[in-house]
């Protein structure tokens, strides 16, 4: 992993980045198998993922953004950046779910999901690009290689999510796919956005990775806490719980 400290933060991301996007063309390309894909494992994949972005957001972003110093008490940057990242979720989603959404063929259910995954996946790649701008040990790699990961784990569920009803309503498997895919690319630039930002304004990492974190939070209580529990609460708990843990523990024994 020498060789990827070696390089700037921001090709850093952007390598990184790939991972989040090839997890979520995998996840999108089993359209072309099925129409259909086994729901307790789709349940079981995104519940890990949230655990583990729970995780993350707190040993990964808000612990090592508390270390930094800031004009303000840092806890006060921490907090409003947190709350801020929220928000942006939050009023985002508030938006969208009053916006008719049909193009394309997708209907207004799907088009609204998409969007809906399309806006959250750009928050996702600024954290990542951010935990990587905040790389600057090789024991401080891994934490942020298992944090892309983690989100790298649940593109793949949700890229199926976002192909499979596509496919269900009538659309090829090669559109569907395309659409899919298309949800996942946005973190590539939001990645790298995200690096150059931190490293720029080194003023501006603690407030970036609180941000990064309360819009990660959000993201999990609005989109993958609901969707994992909407099938097998067992599963889901389960899910959760094993992906905090390992999390956890992959950052506090090599972080």
């Amino acid at each position: 992993m020498q060789w990827l400290l070696g390089l700037d933060a921001w090709l850093q991301a952007f390598l990184v980045s790939l991972i989040l996007y090839t997890a979520t063309a995998l996840g999108a390309s089993l359209v072309f198998f099925s129409k259909n894909f086994n729901r307790t494992v789709l349940t079981l994949l995104t519940a890990l993922s949230a655990g583990i972005m729970i995780a993350a957001s707190f040993f990964s972003l808000l612990l090592p953004a508390l270390e930094y110093e800031t004009p303000l008490p840092v806890y006060v940057a921490v907090t409003l950046g947190f709350l801020l990242g929220g928000m942006l979720i939050i009023i985002a989603d508030l938006i969208l779910s009053r916006k008719k959404c049909a193009f394309g063929g997708m209907g207004e259910k799907n088009g609204l999901m998409y969007l809906a995954v399309t806006l959250h996946n750009i928050p996702e790649g600024m954290a990542v690009g951010v935990a990587m701008a905040a790389v600057g040990s090789a024991s401080e790699l891994l934490p942020a290689l298992m944090f892309a990961v983690g989100i790298a784990v649940q593109n793949f569920p949700e890229g199926a999510c976002v192909a499979f009803p596509l496919r269900a309503k009538g659309m090829s498997p090669a559109k569907s796919f395309l659409f899919s895919q298309g949800s996942g690319a946005v973190e590539i630039p939001a990645c790298v956005l995200g690096a150059v930002a931190a490293t720029a304004i080194s003023g501006l990492l603690p407030w970036a990775l609180a941000f990064s974190a309360g819009a990660m939070i959000a993201v999990v209580c609005s989109e993958l806490i609901p969707e994992c529990f909407s099938g097998n609460k067992t599963v889901a708990s389960l899910g959760v719980v094993l992906g905090f843990c390992l999390m956890m523990i992959l950052d506090l024994a090599l972080g």
